[in-house]
Formats: structure tokens, C-alpha cells, sequence
């Protein structure tokens, strides 16, 4: 029983001393670290470079290297420095974010087509016989230039009537002249002077009639003059011209019947034409009339035509939640063909001065844009955030600030190395 005692009571002194030791131990270490801020108080924090930590730069926690983010959702990295060695291997150039004029432009697809008031339709309201054919197909005519010659029962009718109405006002306004002078001489009577009156307005009328319908055949008032003059009765008549342009469909036969429905001649002038794209709905409110459209067609890779902003719809497509666009495009040199498919870009500003840097600084990571600003000899990482491209400079909205020097070339081998650096400190597992 005294042995048993003796073994208890050597544990618990042990166990004590154990504790003992622990608490001084503890204390000791807390000792430390309360003299080592007292030292370093009123000092800036340096970062594992050896370099002071930015305002409001914090200490870098442990994670994945390139998913540390600041409270602004910024990556930050530690700086990557390059060996003379890599430096030989790698060749970095840099050059610094600038303000320049970049034009902030909408994109979208278009169709080419022939303005209205530039193509015409050349038909005949009534059945003829093509009788003579003056132009071909792909020719350029002018306004009024005669495009084919007709021959119609409905014309020698009309030309007949014509001659007809005529020849009965010639009569009746002699046979009024003639009664005014027996009534003057007061051998005439009143009611023959006045029936003579009434068949001259009757003749009048019919002959005005029979002109009318010569007018809608489709003579002219000079041509219903020479008919009136030379009196010879032909079923013929011509067609001209209503614009200048080029003759893009010809379906005229020599000989061949046509009526109202047929569509003889079409002529286009496509030295003017519109371009109709759809925009989407959300992107309705950038769009101004007058603004400058640039287009490309697959016929002319790497060349564009120039255009403005003409007409915007008035109704929102429900299907597509899109609503016309139109530009008007000169085409001197008769490139563009109606019916073709256009890229268009529309510029939303006017070369407004914003923060750029070439498109070759800016790298993918993540689904972030990010490039590598050089300071001192060390190159640290920084998401951006972009706008608007142009002649291989792109606009950067978040990220940088004018006179910082950015990184062009050798960035993929500046994000490898970041990537090597992080795996050695052993961030990722």
C-alpha cells in the first residue's frame, strides 16, 4: 500500500512540472513578440521583397497566388524578378498607358439594298406586243432615254378617238362661229345660236377626254402634240427612262406579249444605296441619326465603305427584339451589290481621348484581362477591365493609370514565370 502511494505521488509532481514549464515558456514567447512590434513601431511594413507596403496594402495571406484579391477585387501578386539569364532569353518590350482618341463602336450584321427612289420598274398598264427593244441588260440609260417600243390595239383606239374628238370640235366651234354671226345680223335665231354653243362645249369636252386617255397610255404632252399634228393612226408607243441608272433585269422578247403584270425593264442607280441592320433592343438608345457607319463585305476583305445613320425604326421586332437601323452608303465605284451581307460597325463617339494601351499588353487569365506593369525591375500582375478596340490599341476603363508602364511583349513568359514562382513558395498543392 506505501509503494502504491509513492507511485501516485511521483506522477503528480511530474505532472506539475510539465505544466510549469509550458507556462514559462508561453510567457516567454509572448515577452518576445510584444518587444519586436514595440522595435518596429512607427516603421513601414516591408514585403517579402524587402520593399515598403503600399497605403493600404496589407500582409499577403496564403492562397492560390493568382486568386489573392484586395478589397477591390484586384489580383495582386508578389513582383517578378527575371535573371540576367532570362532576361537574355526573354525579350521584353514595355511602353506606357497613354490617353489617346479611340472611337467606341456597336457591331452588327446588315443587308445591302437599292434605295427606292433609285430603282424603277418599267411595265405597261395595258396588253401590247414588244415591237422593237433599244437597250440590254447591264447597259446605262439616262432619264427620258427610249428603252423599247410597243405596239397596242388600246393606243389606236385611243389615237383614233382622238382624231375623231378632234374633227368634231373643229366642226362644232365653226358651226358656233357661223350661228354668232347670223344672230349678230339679226338673221339668225337665238336658240340655233345657242344649240351651236352647246355642241362646241360637248366636242370640247370629248376632245379634252380623248387627250386624257392618250396621257394615261403613257404619251407625253409633246408626243400627244406630234399626234396631233401629223394625224397618221399607229398602234405604237415607246417607253423612256423614269431615272438614270443601269438596266439590272430585262425580261423584254422581241415579239412577245405583255400586260399590268409584267415587269419589262428594271432600272437601279447604285451609286447610292442603304445598308438595313437590326439592333438589338438594349443598344436602341446609343443609336443617333447622322452617326458614321463603316461596313465590310466578305467581296472586299480588309476594304470599308463609309456611310451615315439615316433611319431608325419605329417598331420593335417582338421575335428578335431587334429594330432597324438603315445607313446610306456612297458607292461611286459600284462595288456593293444589293443583296449582299455587311458587317457594320457604328461609332458611338466621336475620337474621344481615352486610356490605352496595344492590344498585345492585355492576356486572358480566368476569364480576366490582366497585364504586367514594370516597376523598378520587378513586373507585378494586374487586372484590368476594357472597352473599345481600334488600329490594335484597346481602351482601358479599370485597372491603370495614365504614364504606367506596361508590359507588350514577353507577357506569356511573365505570367509562366509568376505561375513557377508561386508553385516553388508552394501556394498550390
Amino acid at each position: 500500500m506505501n509503494k502504491r502511494y509513492l507511485v501516485l505521488t511521483l506522477a503528480v509532481m511530474l505532472i506539475a512540472a510539465h505544466i510549469g514549464c509550458g507556462q514559462q515558456r508561453q510567457a516567454a514567447e509572448e515577452q518576445s513578440i510584444a518587444q519586436s512590434q514595440d522595435s518596429t513601431a512607427g516603421q513601414d511594413t516591408q514585403t517579402p521583397q524587402g520593399r515598403p507596403m503600399r497605403k493600404g496594402e496589407g500582409p499577403r495571406s496564403g492562397g492560390r497566388g493568382l486568386g489573392r484579391t484586395d478589397g477591390k477585387g484586384m489580383r495582386r501578386t508578389d513582383g517578378i524578378t527575371l535573371t540576367g539569364q532570362e532576361k537574355e532569353a526573354v525579350e521584353i518590350r514595355t511602353t506606357l498607358a497613354s490617353l489617346q482618341p479611340l472611337k467606341s463602336e456597336l457591331t452588327a450584321m446588315g443587308k445591302v439594298i437599292a434605295r427606292q427612289q433609285s430603282k424603277a420598274i418599267v411595265s405597261y398598264a395595258f396588253p401590247a406586243r414588244i415591237s422593237q427593244i433599244h437597250i440590254q441588260i447591264g447597259d446605262w440609260v439616262k432619264r427620258g432615254q427610249r428603252l423599247v417600243t410597243l405596239q397596242s390595239e388600246e393606243v389606236g383606239n385611243a389615237k383614233s378617238d382622238f382624231y375623231k374628238a378632234q374633227a368634231d370640235f373643229e366642226l362644232a366651234r365653226v358651226s358656233y362661229e357661223r350661228q354668232q354671226r347670223l344672230f349678230e345680223r339679226g338673221v339668225g335665231a337665238k336658240k340655233d345660236s345657242l344649240t351651236a354653243e352647246a355642241d362646241l362645249k360637248v366636242a370640247q369636252a370629248s376632245l379634252e377626254a380623248a387627250e386624257k386617255k392618250l396621257h394615261v397610255l403613257g404619251f407625253s404632252e409633246q408626243e400627244v402634240e406630234t399626234i396631233s399634228d401629223s394625224h397618221q393612226i399607229n398602234p405604237i408607243i415607246t417607253l423612256y427612262s423614269p431615272i438614270s441608272g443601269k438596266i439590272i433585269q430585262n425580261n423584254a422578247v422581241l415579239g412577245g406579249m405583255i400586260d399590268q403584270a409584267t415587269e419589262i425593264l428594271v432600272v437601279m442607280d447604285p451609286s447610292v444605296l442603304w445598308i438595313d441592320a437590326e439592333i438589338y433592343e438594349k443598344d436602341i438608345a446609343k443609336i443617333r441619326l447622322g452617326m458614321t457607319v463603316e461596313l465590310s463585305v466578305p467581296a472586299y476583305p480588309g476594304e470599308t465603305f463609309s456611310g451615315k445613320v439615316t433611319y431608325i425604326g419605329d417598331v420593335l421586332k417582338e421575335d428578335t427584339r431587334t429594330i432597324t437601323v438603315r445607313a446610306e452608303v456612297e458607292n461611286s465605284d459600284y462595288k456593293l451589290k444589293p443583296g449582299m451581307f455587311a458587317s457594320i460597325r457604328i461609332a458611338l463617339n466621336h475620337h474621344s481621348r481615352v486610356l490605352v494601351v496595344p492590344q498585345d499588353s492585355v492576356l486572358e487569365d480566368k476569364g480576366d484581362k490582366i497585364v504586367f506593369i514594370k516597376r523598378g525591375e520587378q513586373f507585378f500582375l494586374q487586372v484590368v477591365h476594357t472597352g473599345a478596340r481600334e488600329n490594335g490599341y484597346i481602351e482601358i476603363l479599370q485597372g491603370l493609370a495614365e504614364g504606367d508602364e506596361v508590359a507588350v511583349t514577353g507577357s506569356y513568359q511573365l505570367k509562366s514565370k509568376l505561375y513557377e514562382e508561386i508553385l516553388k513558395a508552394g501556394h498550390i498543392h
